[in-house]
């Protein structure tokens, strides 16, 4: 059975006729759906240095740097959001849950440099 080429065209039209919006960002936020992948946050205290999350990123958005702690010197992840794709794989992967993706999504920034994040900068 053939698609009716009507309603194609009456959905086109139905969305002509909508008043337009706007979001006055950051006053006005929309909500979130309970899915959603967003800026990450690193627990420091426990990440084990292991790697498994630059090792499993298919975008080699997170590469491990010498991070000054308590405990004296460990590798941890710094992630560049500008590549990040937000597949959630680091998180997955990560034996300690240390690494998550939060529901933030304030990428705005000036600087491109800004949007790498360095391990004490995901805390």
């Amino acid at each position: 059975m053939a698609a009716n080429p009507v309603t194609p065209v009456v959905k086109v039209a139905k969305e002509l006729f909508k008043k337009p919006f706007t979001t006055e960002f950051p006053e006005q936020r929309e909500e979130i759906v309970d899915n959603y992948r967003g800026i990450h946050k690193l627990d420091m205290k426990t990440c084990i240095s292991c790697s498994a999350c630059a090792r499993i990123c298919p975008n080699d958005t997170i590469t491990m740097v010498d991070t000054e702690t308590d405990k004296g010197t460990k590798i941890m992840p710094e992630i560049n959001l500008e590549r990040c794709l937000f597949c959630a794989l680091c998180e997955e992967v990560c034996p300690t849950d240390c690494l998550i993706l939060t529901k933030d999504y304030d990428f705005e920034r000036y600087d491109r440099r800004e949007f790498i994040k360095r391990p004490e900068e995901l805390d």
